[in-house]
């Protein structure tokens, strides 16, 4: 068995495919209208399709998950983040681990939580 994608749920599939590229360089790879596959094994599902799926309602920030990228140069991402996206949610600021891994923790635009660390 192979684990082949990872869905996150999201209001507005073209600007999550936006913010996606722009932050993380992910490119649209299939699009199946309200369901989109993005490089990297990121899917996005539109909110409404995903509650017709499930019938019942859609959790953002419920912290049961993270999306977690890994950047060497991390302070320019935390500039692109702040200049692309200056709404954005944190969690944790740019923090600097006790063994020396720096992190920073948000909520992409439809509260799906997102970690970029240093290579550890």
């Amino acid at each position: 068995m192979k684990l082949r994608n990872v869905l996150i749920v999201v209001k507005d599939i073209e600007q999550s495919k936006k913010y996606y590229h722009d932050l993380f360089g992910l490119e649209m790879l299939l699009d199946n209208g309200g369901n989109m596959i993005l490089s990297e094994g990121l899917v996005l599902q539109e909110e409404e399709c995903w509650k017709d799926f499930l019938q019942g309602d859609v959790l953002p920030r419920n912290n049961h998950c993270e999306l977690y990228f890994e950047e060497a140069e991390i302070e320019s991402f935390v500039d692109k983040l702040e200049r692309l996206y200056p709404e954005t949610e944190y969690v944790n600021p740019l923090t600097t681990h006790s063994w020396g891994q720096k992190v920073i923790r948000f909520y992409d635009l439809d509260g799906n939580l997102i970690e970029v660390g240093t290579p550890a």
